[in-house]
């Protein structure tokens, strides 16, 4: 789904014009930040049955077998390969307007993972592999411009179980998070409630000190603990 679709355009949360109003109270000036703007963007969440991959082990020797851990991605940002970007001709007049700047979009995205694992001889260690994702997807895309758009992709991917088979190759099960997205880096023009407030850091040896120091300097004598009660 697109930002832009009929069930996201009334949602308050999703980019768009903002009116009037106590939306914009409080604001103190405009800025022009460098930012990267979000053009559209989907979200996918799947599973992965059964999925063998091979791991590149780091340190080692090891000892076969190896005992599954837990794997999890190693970057959030993803790898987007063989990527084809085709805007949709669409004949229906009445939807024309609706599917303007619209394209299919497709794409592998590469997932970094880092595979944990116990060996026979009780050695922790590690190892990486990728799980390659095809993307077929409708987006809006911009006009071309002076600075091009990117297509990225912001990845999330966890074992829900594992399996060693032989060697480094292992047999996981993955639950995956892939959120594509339509972005150009851009001099964006933005309300702002001015600079933000930065607190003091806590020391936290110094919070240890303050109760040391606020105890009394010599043991409480008898009486002053009567008189305390």
């Amino acid at each position: 789904m697109s930002f832009y679709t009929a069930a996201s355009r009334e949602n308050k949360n999703c980019p768009g014009l903002v009116a009037g109003g106590q939306d914009t109270a409080g604001f103190r000036e405009r800025v022009c930040v460098q930012v990267k703007k979000v053009y559209d963007a989907c979200l996918q969440q799947i599973v992965l049955e059964d999925e063998k991959v091979v791991i590149c082990p780091t340190g080692g020797p090891f000892t076969r077998p190896l005992n599954f851990v837990r794997c999890r991605n190693v970057k959030s940002r993803g790898v987007v390969k063989n990527l084809r970007v085709d805007k949709i001709e669409d004949r229906d007049k009445d939807r024309k307007k609706d599917r303007d700047n619209f394209a299919r979009v497709r794409a592998d995205v590469e997932i970094p993972i880092v595979v944990e694992f116990v060996d026979a001889n009780g050695v922790r260690g590690t190892g990486t592999t990728t799980i390659t994702i095809p993307k077929d997807v409708v987006l809006f895309v911009p006009d071309d411009s002076v600075i091009p758009f990117e297509i990225e992709a912001t990845v999330g991917a966890t074992c829900a179980d594992g399996k060693f088979l032989n060697d480094f190759r292992f047999r996981l099960d993955l639950c995956i998070t892939i959120i594509l997205k339509v972005i150009a880096e851009v001099e964006l023009l933005i309300p702002a409630f001015g600079f933000c407030f930065i607190p003091p850091c806590e020391e936290f040896a110094a919070a240890i000190c303050e109760e040391f120091f606020g105890l009394p300097l010599f043991p409480p004598q008898l009486e002053d603990i009567r008189r305390r009660d």
